[in-house]
């Protein structure tokens, strides 16, 4: 009698695997950007009085330049009355059904990367100058659940093999800090103006969300690409926290649409469903705005990060363990490797507990990706 299962494994689809760190620099080379960028219009999202100037008129400093060599722009704004709060609007939601899907969730998917030609690739981020080093922080170990299926809403493992970074290249300027009335978290561009989050960070109202706001490559408040509000939110399971539950970790993304084009300026990472033929090999890298290491302010990079998708749960939605570093902030952050035509993200870090810590991700991820594309380009 023929082993069915043997002969469907055998006649699937090669997956290509990803490239491994150790071989990064072997197969792919750091880039300098082959294009300039001239910018023609501005948005300021930031309210600011200055009495030394006139009115409705205030003089911005545009990005972090180290160098002491960023330009000046003038611009004359039109602003609230001083005093008065002005608040964002509440985002309409989205909720996706299980069976309503764009693609085969159970095929495996992806969507490419993009890097704009004015910016440099960079294999690595670069290292913090010498200036901004800080003396870490120091918490203690999460306590052990009772029950292994539940995790909190985002340990270290012995040694901590983060770094903090100060690094607007492609791709590391694709990475930022994302606020909400709740706190901040961390995200990735997957398109023109489609930002990849955590479900947990989001304020979840009965028919909206609260305000969101992201700021790619933030660093110590500075905003090299400025900041972008979200406009509306694409969710499978609305999870709030602290604990997350099996189903919950399983779905604990969202999908952000922006107000305008960040995607263009800063690019944006690929994405790609999970195969547990990538199990237990440390492809993986993450990067995350870290609350233990100066407040959330800056980015830390780890990577050689090995991942183990859930034996028990479907690749289309999947909870990926691991024992990366991980503290609250990094949830959102996204789980990406390299291939030969970039980096594409598979997860964002979404709970962890005292033995291993999670990420959600799986086809059906992407399958939010790509309706949001498709409906708001």
């Amino acid at each position: 009698m023929k082993d069915d299962s043997k002969m469907q494994q055998e006649n699937a689809p090669r997956i290509e695997p990803p490239i491994r760190p150790e071989e990064l620099e072997q197969k792919l080379k750091s880039e300098k950007a082959t294009a300039r960028l001239d910018v023609t219009t501005l948005d300021v999202n930031l309210l600011t009085g200055n009495l030394g100037i006139p009115p409705s008129t205030s003089v911005v400093r545009i990005g972090l330049d180290i160098s002491d060599k960023s330009s000046e722009i003038d611009l004359r704004v039109k602003v609230p009355e001083f005093g008065k709060y002005v608040f964002p609007k509440d985002i309409e939601h989205r909720f996706i059904k299980e069976d309503d899907f764009v693609i085969d969730p159970d095929s495996f998917v992806e969507l490419p990367p993009y890097r704009p030609g004015h910016l440099a690739l960079n294999l690595k981020p670069d290292a913090l100058p010498r200036q901004f080093e800080i003396r870490k922080k120091f918490f203690d170990k999460l306590p052990e659940t009772k029950d292994k299926d539940i995790h909190y809403a985002t340990t270290i493992f012995g040694a901590d093999n983060r770094r903090l970074f100060l690094d607007s290249s492609y791709p590391w300027g694709t990475v930022g800090k994302v606020s909400t009335a709740l706190g901040s978290g961390s995200g990735v561009m997957v398109g023109p103006r489609h930002l990849l989050t955590v479900s947990h960070i989001v304020q979840w109202n009965s028919n909206s969300t609260g305000w969101i706001s992201f700021t790619p490559a933030s660093f110590d408040g500075a905003a090299p690409f400025g900041t972008a509000w979200g406009t509306r939110v694409y969710y499978r399971v609305k999870v709030t926290g602290p604990t997350i539950n099996r189903n919950e970790g399983q779905h604990d993304y969202v999908v952000v649409v922006l107000d305008r084009r960040m995607g263009d300026i800063c690019g944006w990472m690929g994405t790609k469903s999970w195969t547990d033929s990538w199990d237990n090999d440390p492809y993986w890298a993450h990067v995350g705005y870290p609350g233990d290491l100066n407040s959330g302010n800056r980015p830390s990079f780890q990577n050689s990060i090995p991942m183990d998708g859930s034996f028990w749960d479907a690749e289309r939605h999947t909870r990926i363990f691991h024992r990366g570093d991980v503290f609250p902030g990094q949830s959102g952050g996204p789980y990406f490797a390299w291939w030969s035509n970039g980096p594409h993200a598979v997860a964002v870090q979404s709970g962890q507990a005292s033995d291993e810590n999670s990420a959600s991700g799986g086809s059906e991820m992407v399958d939010l990706v790509i309706r949001a594309r498709n409906e708001y380009p």
